[in-house]
């Protein structure tokens, strides 16, 4: 007979990740507790992440559109200036509508135990409780997630700033604010702050916002973002910051000269720190670095009977990637089936005006790894619908390699998170350009660029030299009726 234990699987950390673990082995018969350190279940992204970023991002879209109001031939509108706190009830109210569908009473049905305080591994089966009780799990799953990044910049702790955890619940809208860093949740915010009446200033290190994109898509959102007022400083190196005249202070330096830019707050916004202090991971045997635990295709940890999955691993900070590998811990602690996580199209998107969506890899990364490819594109400017909303500003980027097979996706425009999900249905599912070309999309649509674009690659081989002989073959066909004048066609659209 086996060492007896106290569940069958235990689970610590509420969010994404572990919510979708523990949902799935209870309901299939798993003896199942879920431990979570906050007083409520849903983790950083109900909390502090998504859903209260992009209920912000809504609110403040509204109230840029009342103040453009004029560009759809409607009445001048000077709406007042915006009461924070009323913004952050409506936050608030939606947290709580979603938080419903997060509640212990919701888990108890489905059959798994939830436990509030923090855990401390002992051993590699057992976890002590704040309360001093003692847990023991035939298997662990680690999903603790990541915090807010605060950089150890001289004068920054001194001089106070905000992160996630705190910008959507402020009093009031500060007159101005500092953003450090560049990258999604930076210009989210930053947008988001300048349309509610804040005057914006961001600081990043690189020479490019949203670094993990290609150039020429990250600049859309830039160029947007500035035609908007948002300042950008760029290819600079943060020197300190102080407090000085009733405002914050960032020093830094850039081409060799040292700048000042003042703000009422600053936002740091410059990454993730993994979640595993005071878990006791070295009592479990269990490997890890400040950049996340380890773990292998099937989620296992160094203990084969401990899984991580989430931001706990520190490979994809997204949502949807937690519940994805949560998915995969079930298939392989519950079902016992074997299962590897692949990331080859996982989509990601930054939620600006416009929106920059991506899947598979970009530019940037087949340069890197000396991939030879071909590139497609179609402009939100020759699509009907952009056109009607008032958002033909925008770019669709297909890439392929040599035998036209996909390498990856990215979207710079309006819709585009919803957009790229025909290319997650479509690449997952190894659906041809010749399917995707003739699949038929109501008019007028944004999603008809995708098609359009298909429809390129397509065309190229229906409409090629060697099918119009073969026609002119068969048929005897007599060839073009009309020819443009050498000017016209110079003048022309490409």
């Amino acid at each position: 007979m086996g060492e007896k234990f106290d569940y069958d699987i235990g689970v610590i950390g509420g969010g994404a990740a572990g919510l979708t673990v523990t949902a799935g082995a209870a309901q299939l018969g798993a003896k199942t507790v879920l431990i979570e350190k906050e007083p409520k279940l849903g983790g950083d992204c109900l909390h502090y992440g998504c859903v209260p970023s992009k209920t912000l991002i809504r609110t403040a879209r509204a109230y840029h559109e009342m103040k453009r109001a004029e560009r759809y031939g409607l009445p001048r509108v000077i709406p007042e200036k915006v009461d924070f706190r009323r913004v952050a009830e409506r936050i608030q109210s939606v947290i709580d509508t979603i938080q419903k569908h997060d509640s212990p009473e919701r888990f108890c049905r489905l059959g798994a135990e939830v436990r509030f305080g923090r855990a401390r591994f002992t051993d590699e089966h057992q976890v002590e409780l704040e309360d001093g009780q003692r847990v023991s799990a035939k298997r662990w799953v680690l999903a603790t997630g990541s915090e807010p990044a605060v950089p150890p910049i001289s004068g920054l702790r001194e001089a106070g700033c905000l992160t996630n955890k705190d910008i959507f619940s402020l009093e009031a809208l500060p007159p101005s604010l500092i953003v450090l860093g560049a990258g999604p949740i930076a210009c989210e915010m930053a947008q988001a702050f300048q349309r509610l009446g804040c005057q914006v200033s961001v600081i990043q290190r690189s020479g490019q916002i949203l670094t993990k994109e290609d150039p020429d898509m990250a600049s859309i959102v830039l160029e947007s973002l500035e035609r908007e007022g948002v300042k950008f400083h760029l290819g600079t190196e943060i020197r300190s910051v102080r407090v000085a005249g009733g405002h914050k202070e960032v020093v830094f330096a850039k081409n060799g000269r040292e700048w000042t830019v003042k703000g009422h707050e600053i936002l740091a916004a410059l990454g993730r720190d993994i979640a595993t202090d005071g878990l006791g991971l070295n009592n479990a045997g269990v490997k890890h670095s400040r950049k996340g635990i380890e773990v292998d295709a099937k989620m296992r940890t160094s203990q084969k009977h401990i899984f991580a999955c989430g931001d706990a691993t520190g490979k994809y900070l997204f949502t949807h990637a937690a519940g994805y590998e949560g998915g995969i811990v079930v298939s392989n602690a519950v079902f016992r089936l074997p299962r590897k996580a692949d990331y080859t199209w996982l989509p990601w998107c930054t939620y600006t005006q416009p929106e920059l969506a991506s899947i598979g890899r970009n530019e940037a990364a087949l340069k890197r790894d000396g991939v030879e490819y071909e590139v497609w594109t179609e402009d939100f400017a020759e699509n009907d619908r952009a056109q009607a909303e008032g958002e033909g500003r925008g770019t669709l980027k297909l890439l392929l390699d040599g035998s036209e097979n996909p390498l990856g996706v990215q979207i710079a425009g309006p819709g585009a998170g919803d957009l790229v999900g025909e290319w997650v249905a479509a690449l997952n599912g190894k659906v041809k350009f010749s399917t995707l070309a003739g699949a038929v999309h109501p008019y007028p649509t944004l999603a008809e660029i995708n098609k359009k674009v298909a429809g390129s690659v397509f065309s190229r081989k229906v409409f090629s030299d060697t099918v119009k002989k073969g026609l002119h073959f068969l048929f005897h066909y007599k060839g073009r009726a009309c020819e443009m004048p050498e000017e016209a066609e110079e003048g022309g659209r490409g």
